[in-house]
């Protein structure tokens, strides 16, 4: 606790948190009495009583009463108290014509209650009730002409409109809005009767000031700063004409008003101070047609209150009405909530589904003790065999109940011994022949049920393996669901101080940013996103800001995309992401068998993203079409699958049984397949049936090979995997089984093979991948017996094309410290 909080008595804290408190419960109870007691709507029937335009026509009140029936039916009754109060201020005939129209309404509501489209039937009970009074009036007054019908025409029609415009306008008013966007024929709509409910005020002055034409600017000078010039100067067309109509002298205030609108939402920029300026600019402007001098002064005047009352208008009040209007910082703010409550919700429910089938996962992965079931199934065995040998002998109770732990492990040794060699032992046959009177049928019975029991026995490991891999798949596609559910959540995170230092950085070098994101400075993967406005582009993003960022980040940076504006001082779009610390070159060379178009090989080279390099070899089953068919198919599924996210294995085991499973015919194909860490230099290579692969590294050759059957022969398999550190300048062979086993007369062929890798004099992949296809063929003799493919590439250390510059923040922070 600072002093100055010490030093204060405690009374004072008390009386300022009570003040706080009394503040909030009055606003609390002003909100509830204007809002839910009905208040509002109560007062704008009040105003709306008073309402005329044309100086015969009041159309509002009907239309207002039937939209509070429609859609607060208890607030009804109150509504029309208050308008015929209303009415009453302005005169008798007045509140006349409104007691007739809204007690017809009434009546033809009672019609309403029972019917399901009211909503259609409710427009055309409100022209009836609008007109027919007003005619009823004329004629007690005067004889009817066709003038006095066109006059209950137009105002029975008006009021149609102003119901359909009321029932959008009055849920408006409601605080508790859930759904905050406007459209813009709502705002229109509301903006209408807004200016109906300033026709109730006509005749009301300040100082000669009309109260209608004050808070009219009042409200051009608000939407105008919310909205710009758009919703400004519609507001002022509008609240012009219906002012005009209400008063045929204030005309001349629609131009004013929409003017005024216009200006102020074009100086919107400069906050109150500029709009109100625009408002004035225009008053004077327009006054300027007026007749005399005091024309002018009453129209400054009432643009002055209406600036004042601008003026102490709350910012908080301004900013919560700015939350409805589309295209305002507010409004974008709470879409911007709105989506991220959005991402939550469907990252909450992504993670759901992750640990459903993580739940998964681990139900296939629950098993047994391996040494309990084999304990079980052995007991299932000898209880098979004792049943049709034991059961009828007459030394059953000495052999199962005197001498049961003899008997059991003896006839067990005799499974054993059957099992793995077919026969017995001297030693154990004379052992059981001893114990057991019936042995020779007893071993007979055991040799019959044992190929029961093997088969038993393999088909609950291929259950047990199938439970295993699906577990596999299901645990994988929980990790993907995961990892979907964190980049979901991952948003532009704050990056203060990077942000302070780049801009910084970028300013003492003369380059102005419009706009600065930072999405992401995780190692390996930096996501910035940049607009700045260039004379002439000369490569400054790659040359300057690049090596910039590179010693801020302390890592190579480098130009991902630039989006150049074709204008001298246009806005450019630049996005700068991590570089990747090494880089693959590759070279491919291929034949097919006796120098076909076709070939059984497939080969694949894959950037899978956040650093992943894929290489790949497939090759199909024989020659020709259906080979070629095989070895596409595997490699196409590969790449699917790995883009999606799942590990290497799962993927591998994943195709297997897609291939094996998808078709009663037989697909094989062998998979040869490394994936590349660009980042760290780390391969792993995972071989199904493959040939073996080789590293060369200056004079050494290193060979990688792994035994397995190919894929789509068995539903179940093993996929092994082999890492191995590479180093800047190693290259990668992988090559098809026509390559490794091309040469016939060659005893050692993979001695060979390591000595025509070291004997190369290029270094370039697809050089040496030429050369060695053509030393196989050579061997053979110009004859290509088998579809042959090799791959080589080379990995390097990615070295930019600029080195990066020291900054000025790096030099002021070595100052400073």
């Amino acid at each position: 606790m600072n002093t100055y909080t010490e030093n204060k008595p405690k009374s004072f804290f008390s009386g300022k948190s009570m003040a706080s408190n009394w503040r909030k419960k009055f606003a609390k109870q002003c909100t509830t009495l204007l809002f839910e007691k009905g208040l509002l709507i109560c007062f704008i029937g009040f105003l709306l009583g008073r309402a005329v335009i044309l100086s015969t026509l009041s159309p509002f009140v009907i239309a207002f009463v039937a939209s509070v029936w429609f859609l607060r039916r208890d607030k009804v009754l109150p509504v029309i108290t208050f308008s015929l109060l209303g009415a009453v201020t302005y005169g008798l005939s007045h509140s006349f014509y409104i007691f007739l129209s809204v007690a017809l309404l009434m009546i033809f509501s009672l019609f309403l209650y029972q019917s399901k489209k009211v909503e259609r039937i409710l427009p055309v009970f409100v022209f009836l009730a609008a007109s027919i009074p007003r005619v009823s009036l004329f004629a007690m007054t005067t004889q009817l002409t066709y003038l006095e019908w066109v006059i209950a025409l137009v105002e029975g029609v008006l009021a149609a409109v102003l119901l359909l415009i009321f029932m959008q306008s009055i849920p408006l008013l409601s605080p508790k809005r859930y759904k905050p966007i406007l459209k813009n024929e709502e705002i229109v709509c509301f903006i209408i009767l807004l200016a109906s409910i300033l026709t109730g005020v006509m005749g009301v002055e300040i100082y000669g000031a009309q109260m209608e034409q004050i808070m009219a600017r009042y409200l051009v000078l608000i939407l105008s700063l919310i909205g710009g010039a758009a919703i400004g100067s519609t507001v002022g067309v509008v609240a012009g004409l219906i002012l005009s109509l209400a008063n045929i002298a204030n005309m001349y205030q629609m131009s004013l008003l929409a003017f005024s609108g216009l200006l102020g939402g074009l100086l919107k920029e400069g906050g109150k101070l500029a709009v109100s300026v625009g408002l004035l600019i225009s008053t004077l402007l327009i006054s300027l047609y007026g007749e005399s001098f005091s024309y002018l002064t009453v129209a400054m005047m009432e643009s002055a209150f209406a600036i004042l009352l601008f003026i102490i208008t709350p910012s908080k009040f301004i900013k919560q009405v700015a939350r409805y209007i589309p295209g305002t910082v507010e409004h974008t703010q709470e879409q911007e909530q709105y989506l991220q409550k959005v991402r939550n919700v469907t990252a909450h429910r992504v993670e759901r589904f992750s640990n459903v089938f993580k739940a998964l996962s681990r139900s296939f992965q629950t098993e047994s003790s391996q040494w309990q079931e084999q304990d079980l199934e052995v007991d299932y065995y000898l209880s098979n065999v004792t049943e049709k040998t034991c059961q009828t002998c007459f030394k059953k109770e000495t052999c199962w109940v005197q001498q049961f732990d003899k008997t059991y492990q003896l006839m067990r040794d005799v499974k054993d011994q059957l099992e793995t060699d077919d026969q017995l032992n001297n030693i154990t046959n004379r052992q059981f022949e001893n114990h057991c009177i019936k042995s020779r049928k007893v071993m007979d019975t055991m040799q019959q049920e044992l190929s029961f029991f093997q088969a038993n026995k393999q088909l609950k490991k291929q259950v047990l393996e199938s439970r295993r891999f699906v577990a596999d798949q299901l645990q994988g596609v929980s990790e993907v669901m995961e990892n979907f559910a964190n980049e979901i959540l991952k948003e532009k995170e704050n990056h203060e101080q990077q942000e302070i230092e780049i801009v910084a950085a970028l300013k003492h070098i003369g380059i102005e940013l419009e706009k600065l994101d930072i999405y992401s400075l995780e190692k390996g993967n930096t996501d910035i996103e940049m607009v700045i406005t260039f004379q002439e582009y000369h490569g400054e993003a790659a040359k300057l800001i690049a090596p910039i960022l590179s010693d801020i980040l302390n890592e190579t940076i480098i130009v991902v995309t630039e989006d150049l504006s074709p204008l001298a001082r246009g806005h450019s779009f630049f996005t700068f992401g991590s570089a990747r610390k090494y880089v693959i070159q590759t070279g491919v060379a291929h034949a097919a068998k006796g120098g076909g178009l076709v070939s059984g090989d497939s080969y694949k080279s894959m950037d899978l993203g956040a650093g992943k390099y894929a290489l790949a070899i497939s090759d199909g089953m024989g020659n020709g079409d259906r080979a070629h068919e095989e070895s596409t198919e595997t490699l196409r599924l590969l790449q699917q699958i790995l883009e999606s996210g799942l590990h290497e294995q799962v993927a591998i085991k994943s195709i297997n049984s897609i291939l094996a499973l998808r078709t009663n015919e037989e697909i094989y194909a062998t998979l040869d397949l490394a994936m590349v860490d660009l980042h760290k230099a780390v391969v792993q290579f995972l071989k199904v049936g493959s040939t073996p692969s080789f590293i060369l590294r200056n004079d050494e050759v290193e060979t990688v090979e792994a035994s397995n059957l190919p894929i789509g022969i068995i539903k179940e398999m093993d996929v092994e995997v082999v890492s191995t550190q590479l180093k800047a300048g190693d290259f990668l062979i992988m090559m098809s089984d026509g390559i490794f086993e091309g040469p016939k007369h060659i005893e050692n062929v993979d001695l060979w093979l390591k000595r025509k890798l070291i004997e190369m004099d290029t270094k370039e992949p697809q050089e040496m991948a030429d050369l060695l296809l053509e030393e196989v063929i050579r061997t053979q003799r110009g004859e290509i017996d088998d579809d042959m493919t090799v791959l080589v590439a080379q990995i390097k250390e990615n070295q930019p094309q600029w080195a990066p510059i020291r900054s000025f923040s790096n030099f002021e922070r070595e100052y400073i410290s």
